[in-house]
């Protein structure tokens, strides 16, 4: 893999309760509002360990793998466009993102866009 090794960890407040997160952060119908302009390609209702599924921006195509969820945290290993992992934590108000990985994308830019834009849809 060509790039870099990178590493974020961002932890903000969020307009949410912690089963709104679990919620935006689990379900790809409610995960489709806020990662556009990302397209998630996932038939399942509900991320469960073993489920597979990718999001792509133009060329950029990121392959993801659940790795651990529960109700209040997620764990996802990254192949291709970042080679590396991604873990949420989340609770009443608050939502912690953590990802490292080998990339020529800018990991931490990227990171704090997606959770900008959480926030945004969890705003009312």
């Amino acid at each position: 893999m060509l790039g870099t090794f990178q590493s974020s960890h961002l932890r903000i407040e969020m307009p949410a309760t912690a089963a709104q997160l679990t919620a935006y952060l689990t379900e790809p119908t409610q995960m489709r509002q806020w990662l556009w302009p990302l397209h998630i390609d996932t038939s399942s209702d509900r991320l469960n360990e073993g489920c597979q599924f990718t999001t792509q921006l133009g060329w950029l195509t990121i392959e993801h793998r659940v790795e651990l969820v529960s109700d209040h945290r997620l764990v996802l290993v990254l192949r291709r466009g970042i080679e590396g992992w991604q873990e949420w934590c989340w609770g009443e108000g608050w939502v912690q993102s953590c990802v490292e990985g080998v990339t020529l994308l800018p990991l931490e830019l990227g990171q704090t866009l997606l959770l900008w834009r959480l926030r945004a849809a969890l705003s009312p």
